[in-house]
């Protein structure tokens, strides 16, 4: 054999073998999930550009809550729980003279006290579309809602006209449509209230859990954030519990209506995946997004992003300075429907959002790791049954 020959073909082997090591081993460090539970849940939806997240996460919450009930599966209206909040803020509004904030953001328990209050309503008899958008598009709505109520607050008048109210839900039904007294559903006649009541989602059965330690633990409070406008109140218990809720919820056939920071570099929606890496990286800054786009796999996977990374161990004082530092805020309320493992075995959880199905390849899912629920979870709304019955005691439920 010619040794000319020999050689050559030795040496490129020897430079095929690296690079197809290198392909298999990158191919090899993708993100690879493995559902171990996943609950009954309705289909994704799209909030599109409103700030209604904690409208859609929370309906989603009660379809699946109906689903575990074996009352069937339903479409409800969101938009009936954003018009009759921002009908309840605004009087709230109105009354504490504009000190507090009038927004489009609420809290999952405004949207139970919605139900509580005047019922539901399926997404046929009020879709909320009034004109050509068929998705929501709330910029105007907002905007104008907050400047009527202002103008009420100014009070030019001297005193409060008797119709102002009247007016503010002029332009919630210009904007989103007139809420019917009655609809028909299935061959049967409803009001809003009795359909809600036929549903059979007791509001008071829900209770919201959080951790921080600026209050003490086992107690209730008046939770700290500007979409509280209700001034709704939290459940207080050590990080270390509020996961055993979680995981005890998950297991037991209850999911979770789950409130977020998603500001954090590992929360990568596109990417189906939220996670907190262990590596310090540098904010970058918007007018830099070609820089982002031009970084390598290897210096992407500095996010967690990529493939799996060592991630950070979350400890009670990291959640307070975060929240303490407004690092974490009620960003955004999602729907927690299931638990996962990657193929390192860290475990995740599986969230359902209301981004639609098309940003990313999961069909509007992704997986939380769990010390990205350590460490930005705001709140946990859930049934009161879904809790440990020992953690459940403690907090006098």
């Amino acid at each position: 054999m010619n040794l000319r020959f020999v050689l050559s073909a030795l040496l490129a082997v020897a430079l095929i073998l690296p690079v197809s090591a290198k392909k298999k081993k990158e191919e090899k460090k993708s993100y690879q999930f493995t559902i171990e539970k996943q609950l009954d849940a309705t289909s994704v939806k799209d909030q599109h550009r409103s700030g209604t997240c904690w409208s859609f996460a929370t309906i989603s919450f009660i379809e699946s809550e109906l689903l575990r009930m074996g009352k069937g599966e339903f479409d409800l209206s969101e938009m009936f729980i954003v018009n009759r909040n921002y009908h309840l803020r605004a009087k709230d509004y109105v009354r504490f003279h504009g000190k507090k904030s009038f927004s489009a953001g609420a809290e999952g328990w405004d949207a139970m006290n919605v139900v509580k209050k005047f019922g539901m309503i399926p997404q046929e008899a009020y879709s909320g579309n009034t004109f050509d958008e068929t998705l929501p598009v709330h910029g105007e709505m907002d905007a104008v809602l907050k400047a009527y109520v202002d103008a009420v607050v100014k009070n030019r008048n001297k005193k409060l006209t008797p119709v102002w109210m009247k007016g503010f839900d002029g332009i919630l039904d210009a904007y989103l449509g007139e809420i019917p007294e009655t609809f028909s559903y299935k061959g049967k006649e409803y009001s809003p209230k009795s359909f809600g009541e036929e549903l059979g989602i007791n509001p008071d059965d829900y209770i919201t859990i959080t951790s921080y330690n600026h209050h003490p633990f086992y107690e209730s409070f008046i939770f700290e954030g500007p979409d509280n406008w209700s001034l709704g109140e939290v459940y207080n218990l050590p990080m270390d519990e509020m996961m055993q809720c979680v995981d005890h919820a998950i297991e037991n056939g209850f999911s979770i209506a789950w409130g977020s920071d998603v500001s954090e570099k590992g929360f990568a929606f596109r990417k189906e995946v939220a996670v907190v890496p262990d590596t310090e990286v540098k904010n970058m800054a918007d007018s830099e997004i070609s820089k982002w786009q031009n970084m390598s796999r290897d210096q992407k996977a500095a996010y967690g992003t990529e493939y799996p990374v060592k991630e950070k161990t979350i400890s009670q004082e990291m959640r307070q300075i975060a929240f303490d530092n407004y690092q974490s805020t009620e960003d955004h309320l999602m729907h927690m429907t299931g638990i996962a493992k990657d193929q390192n075995g860290t475990k995740y959880y599986l969230i359902k959002n209301s981004w639609g199905t098309d940003l990313n390849n999961y069909e509007g899912y992704f997986y939380a790791s769990k010390a990205f629920v350590q460490y930005k979870t705001v709140g946990l709304m859930m049934h009161k049954d879904a809790i440990p019955a020992a953690i459940r005691t403690k907090l006098g439920l």
